[in-house]
């Protein structure tokens, strides 16, 4: 179980990982899939974007409903 402050509104990726228990593949995937979070898009030097998630609290609820902890 792991703490969260309740003024924190969005979580990355690797925060949903590690509050979900479910495996980063498998949670972009519900993302896609299931229309869940946000895409944040950050443009790197090499000039090639990259994609990271954000997710509420609903969002994380709702994944943990839909998908097991992943045991990989």
């Amino acid at each position: 179980m792991h703490r969260i402050k309740s003024s924190q509104k969005f979580f990355t990726e690797e925060e949903a990982v590690t509050v979900t228990g479910i495996c980063l593949e498998h949670i972009r995937g519900l993302a896609r899939n299931k229309h869940l979070g946000t895409i944040a898009r950050a443009a790197q030097a090499a000039g090639a974007e990259t994609e990271k998630w954000l997710f509420t609290n609903s969002d994380l609820m709702i994944m943990a409903v839909l998908h097991p902890r992943c045991e990989h």
